[in-house]
């Protein structure tokens, strides 16, 4: 996932219409908020030059705005007149359902509005999501460079080198510009760009732990549509009961159903979603020969006695339905795990649609019977169909029964 070109990209063309279309659609809102201020509030009847000559240029305005899913706003605010005559045949009739229809018809551009705006709000994130990812891998990295340049033993008001800023501050500045109005800036990204200004590690040390776990957290949620409906194909549940189902209970889960990067991503939400887990990220630096990016999280225990413990676990996924992981690919990636900077790996998990060879599963049960490091787990098909049949939620939004219209 490329992150944003500066100059010139099919992305950035799109991009530019998306922020024409925005300066268009405030303009119409706020133009929208003046015109109903100036519609009286009772039955008026007599012209108002100003209101009219507001009225042309929401007209224009109007029409420049590109459709949605086929559909764009067409509702005009209302003649004055009309609106003066409306009402005073809403009370001849004196029907509450008169004053009500009346009244729903004068805010009818408004209510459009805020369902253009919503698309659009919508059309936006689909727009910028791979590469918003991309850019939030970037960053990690980033985090990863710039601690990998500090000394163990630097004073916390030590000032870090500016120039080791210079990746994640551009990185920074793009996801601004991905981001528009579309996804809400989260609360401690100005905490972090004030950081990176003053670049010291104690600096560092508040972006590591406090600054970008949340804007990351919270620019993940804003992207995965966690308010899109998972599609249901029944109108009453109460008729599924009443029709005393019977039958095998399938706990076999339709993996073909997914790609690679959308296996990535169920495993993410796994760790995002289950108590005991922090800091969930995308490594970027160790794409395996397949394809598959490694995921890191810390895993945090709690002792009475000895307090609380973190161990860092690395994940490998590999989407393979047709054949199985085997000793190799696992003893290769163990070494590799050797080789990765501070902090060191605890806890290696090798996460898999498909399962393990038998060669690999005494290898690794040998591995961890002899203590070396690091611990490796296993997660084949039939751990993740248990893991995941106590989360029917993440089942049900990944399309993994095959039964939800995907």
């Amino acid at each position: 996932m490329p992150a944003l070109d500066s100059t010139s990209s099919t992305l950035m063309a799109a991009l530019e219409q998306f922020e024409a279309t925005e300066a268009n659609l405030i303009k119409l809102e706020r133009l929208w908020d003046e015109i109903a201020s100036m519609i009286p509030t009772g039955i008026n009847f007599g012209a108002n030059v100003e209101y009219e000559d507001r009225v042309r240029s929401f007209d224009l305005l109007l029409a420049s705005l590109p459709k949605i899913g086929g559909w764009k706003p067409t509702a005009m605010p209302p003649d004055l007149e009309g609106v003066a005559q409306g009402r005073l045949d809403a009370m001849e009739i004196d029907e509450p359902s008169a004053h009500v229809s009346v009244e729903r018809w004068i805010e009818e551009p408004g209510r459009e509005l805020q369902e253009y705006r919503f698309r659009f709000n919508n059309m936006r994130r689909a727009l910028i999501r791979d590469t918003l990812i991309g850019l939030i891998d970037q960053i990690d990295a980033d985090v990863r460079a710039v601690r990998a340049t500090v000394a163990v033993d630097a004073e916390r008001p030590e000032q870090i080198e500016k120039s080791l800023w210079n990746d994640m501050r551009e990185h920074m500045k793009q996801i601004e510009v991905l981001l528009g109005s579309s996804v809400k800036k989260p609360a401690r990204w100005s905490d972090m760009l004030r950081h990176m200004h003053f670049g010291c590690v104690g600096d560092l040390h508040d972006i590591e732990a406090m600054d970008w776990p949340d804007v990351k957290g919270t620019l993940r949620k804003g992207l995965y549509g966690a308010n899109e409906a998972v599609p249901v194909q029944v109108e009453d549940l109460s008729a599924l009961v009443a029709a005393r189902p019977t039958g095998p209970i399938t706990t076999a889960l339709a993996w073909s159903n997914i790609d690679d990067q959308t296996f990535e991503r169920l495993i993410f939400t796994l760790i995002s979603d289950t108590p005991g887990y922090e800091n969930p990220e995308w490594l970027m630096q160790t794409r395996a020969p397949d394809r598959g990016r490694d995921l890191s999280v810390m895993r945090v225990i709690q002792d009475e006695l000895s307090g609380t413990i973190r161990l860092r676990v690395v994940i490998q996924c590999k989407h393979w339905t047709s054949r199985s992981v085997s000793l190799p690919e696992v003893s290769s990636t163990k070494e590799q795990m050797a080789l990765w900077p501070h902090p060191r790996v605890d806890v290696l998990i090798v996460a898999t649609s498909g399962r393990f060879t038998a060669d690999a599963v005494t290898w690794i049960e040998q591995h961890n019977a002899n203590g070396a490091s690091p611990r490796i787990e296993m997660w084949p098909e039939s751990h993740l169909e248990r893991l995941l049949a106590a989360r029917p939620a993440i089942i049900a939004e990944f399309g993994l029964r095959g039964h939800y219209g995907r």
